[in-house]
């Protein structure tokens, strides 16, 4: 939700008493005035008309949103008129809500629940009387299909957040020891998302140090139960390891030797023995911790972190708790370096797994107060460019990754710098700008060369292959990427194996061969998807090309592939792909994901995505 051009809003403390103006829109709508009760729509199209202000990203016009909820009645901007009127009255003198495009300005002091889910800290949202309950609960406007369509996709987007919400609670509460309520939270969790492999591993962890071991035991089986019945996999490292969490011993060590046995674990892992490595900071870990050591708590948590989420696959859950751990103990010891550390990393987590409110708001932690290293705030900006990219945020997306290889560069962070002019040369191929896409990406490759950063080419590589099949070269794609997806499969990275097979898929298309398309996205996707904590954009952007790929062929599961595709962009908040997703729908043959894909499509800066929906239009 981005509500910055269009309203005000002052956030109360949780636990505190609200005064002034709430507006509650998860679960039953209403609003309060002062604690008690304030006014009752008398049209649900009021309370729509209200949501999609306080959720659109930039004010509507009054056409669009005449058509998108009355488009049935005899005079639309009339019966427009009417609910903007009734929402004045509810709203109270202090707020303005005129104008075409409709802007609405909310009484200071004014709490919106959907924004303290969506923005707040967790001690706030976790707090919400709505929280986990569908936006604009048992709400269903008749004659309004579009609205009806943009409305499912913000339920899911919600509820994403809710689900995201108690899982952060849930760690916050772990790293302050209070383990009933950090339970209790991610209950709650896995409950919204049972199948989410992060929330069960979180939960067994905690029994295992409350001491609950049966109740651990019983867990782990439970889901290994689901996990070979409903997803045909064993249960993923995070759960293992969840299930190996042990209690705190209390053999008392000194710093020289925790400090040796981190050099241990850093040059173990740098040999290629990163089960032995992270052992070692582990353990390093727990003896800082009887050592009552803040600084060597912290700094043994960060290295930790670091192995589990950028080493070791499937282990991210692991290390975001060691880093909302990391977080806690430096800001009480004062060290704003470290805390801003821990924050660019849980950021990149919540990257990956398209957390992108969440994502932004650490990143916003680190950027906002400026005094971090020249390293940290290149890494911060470069992540925060590619939430941006992710979400379709184009031109955003191009001013902080410019800067941040430019801050990359003058921090002497070659590897920072080549990542952030890779992805500075997808959001130039996803817009269609290949000259430049190439000269970015070139950029990147030879930066990655130059520092021996082998582990990264199939990134950049797998987008130059793109690049020259868009160009018209299929032999020049098809070389960069079997280059690419060769050098993926000797490292073992999901991600770039994932990107190059979906390359390699195109091609095949390209020559001619058609089932062997078919066949390299379907291994592309379970190729990205085999740890617990994938790359989900790009799981949903190979998603995107099996769509296009089964409408072009008559494929009969691609209706089953384009409902999938639009309940994952939606809940995500990807904006491009959940408006490709509508247009494939739309070309199946459904006329209200027409109309919204148009609607939606208007907001995105991205000539690619403009000539796509003029040629279904």
């Amino acid at each position: 939700m981005q509500q910055r051009e269009i309203v005000t809003v002052d956030r109360v403390p949780a636990g505190a008493r609200s005064t002034g103006l709430v507006i509650q829109l998860l679960g039953r709508p209403r609003l309060e005035i002062d604690g008690a009760d304030g006014y009752r729509y008398r049209s649900r199209k009021s309370w729509a008309v209200l949501a999609f202000l306080l959720l659109a990203e930039r004010p509507p016009a009054r056409s669009r949103l005449a058509s998108l909820l009355f488009a049935e009645a005899d005079d639309p901007l009339r019966a427009l008129r009417w609910s903007l009127a009734e929402i004045r009255r509810g709203l109270g003198p202090g707020a303005a809500l005129d104008g075409d495009p409709v802007r609405l300005t909310l009484p200071v002091g004014t709490t919106v629940d959907v924004d303290v889910l969506v923005h707040g800290h967790w001690r706030e949202a976790v707090a919400l009387p709505g929280l986990g309950a569908d936006l604009l609960d048992g709400f269903d406007i008749q004659n309004a299909a579009p609205f009806e369509s943009w409305l499912l996709a913000q339920r899911r987007r919600l509820a994403a957040a809710s689900e995201s919400i108690l899982h952060e609670a849930a760690l916050g509460h772990l790293a302050r020891g209070e383990l009933d309520i950090a339970r209790d939270l991610a209950l709650r969790a896995t409950v919204m998302s049972p199948l989410d492999e992060n929330h069960q591993a979180l939960l067994i962890r905690l029994y295992r140090l409350a001491g609950d071991d049966t109740a651990a035991e019983r867990q782990f089986n439970a889901w290994s139960r689901t996990a070979e019945r409903e997803l045909g996999t064993p249960p993923g490292a995070a759960v293992r390891l969840a299930l190996r969490e042990r209690r705190r011993s209390e053999r008392a060590v000194d710093a020289t030797a925790i400090h040796a046995i981190v050099e241990a674990g850093t040059a173990a892992v740098s040999a290629g023995a990163v089960d032995a490595g992270v052992t070692s900071f582990e353990t390093a870990v727990r003896l800082a911790d009887q050592a009552d050591a803040p600084s060597l708590r912290v700094e043994t948590r960060l290295v930790l972190a670091e192995a589990l989420i950028h080493t070791l696959g499937g282990l991210d859950e692991e290390g975001v708790a060691t880093l909302v751990d990391a977080e806690r103990i430096a800001l009480a010891v004062g060290d704003a370096e470290a805390a801003a550390s821990a924050r660019a990393e849980l950021g990149y987590v919540d990257f990956l797994r398209a957390r992108y409110d969440r994502a932004e708001r650490w990143f916003g932690q680190v950027l906002e107060r400026g005094s971090s290293s020249p390293s940290t705030l290149a890494k911060a900006m470069t992540y925060l460019g590619s939430v941006a990219s992710d979400r379709a945020e184009y031109p955003r997306a191009t001013s902080l990754l410019e800067r941040a290889t430019q801050l990359s560069h003058s921090a002497l962070e070659p590897r920072r710098e080549a990542f952030g002019l890779s992805m500075l040369g997808r959001v130039s191929l996803l817009r269609g700008s290949l000259d430049e896409a190439a000269e970015q990406l070139d950029a990147a490759v030879e930066l990655a060369h130059r520092d021996h950063w082998l582990a990264f080419l199939p990134w950049p590589q797998a987008l130059l292959g793109q690049v020259r099949l868009s160009q018209g070269s299929v032999a020049g794609a098809a070389d960069a990427l079997e280059q690419s997806f060769a050098r993926a499969c000797q490292i073992g990275d999901p991600c770039w194996e994932g990107i190059s097979a979906r390359g390699l898929a195109l091609v095949a298309e390209a020559s001619g061969e058609v089932d062997q398309a078919f066949s390299a996205l379907l291994d592309a996707r379970a190729r990205t998807t085999r740890l617990a904590d994938p790359y989900v954009w790009l799981d949903v952007h190979i998603l995107d090309a099996l769509c296009e790929l089964g409408r072009r062929h008559g494929h009969p599961a691609t209706p089953g592939w384009v409902a999938e595709m639009r309940h994952r962009a939606s809940r995500t908040g990807m904006r491009e792909l959940t408006v490709r997703a509508l247009l494939h729908g739309a070309a199946l043959g459904d006329p209200g994901d027409r109309t919204l894909a148009v609607m939606l499509a208007a907001d995105i800066d991205n000539p690619d995505l403009a000539a796509a929906v003029e040629l279904l239009a």
